[in-house]
């Protein structure tokens, strides 16, 4: 029974192989094509994230809708004062965050001098809902 089931797989295989190389192929003419334009509809759709970047908060840091990973790009901010700023926003201006308790002078000095990399804007949803302004996913 065995042999009978390899004699048949065998054969089924080859010519299974001869049905693919036996094949020749045809080509289509496409010259006498044509299509049909339809209207389109053109409408723009900016999700509320978009909109925000077209502000300064895609040209600096928002203190308020930043996450601590976005501070990484000052030295000696990321994560210890990166925390202490997103903990105690919202700010209603930027040197808001100069009045952080617990701040030591070192920390004072670094914020004093990056104020001018900074904005802020109102607390937005769409970058600051669940918890993402500690934890954003990305590691």
């Amino acid at each position: 029974m065995k042999k009978i089931i390899r004699i048949l797989a065998v054969l089924m295989v080859s010519v299974g192989c001869l049905g693919i190389f036996g094949q020749t192929a045809i080509a289509a003419n496409f010259s006498n094509l044509t299509l049909q334009s339809s209207p389109v509809l053109a409408v723009e759709y900016r999700n509320p994230a978009d909109a925000k970047l077209a502000t300064d908060y895609g040209q600096k840091v928002d203190l308020n809708n930043a996450n601590v990973r976005f501070f990484r790009q000052f030295r000696g901010f990321y994560p210890t004062l990166a925390e202490k700023i997103v903990a105690n926003a919202p700010y209603k201006n930027v040197e808001d965050v100069l009045d952080i308790p617990g701040l030591s002078d070192t920390q004072k000095d670094r914020l004093q001098a990056n104020l001018d990399k900074f904005t802020v804007t109102k607390t937005s949803v769409v970058y600051s809902g669940a918890g993402d302004r500690f934890n954003n996913g990305q590691y």
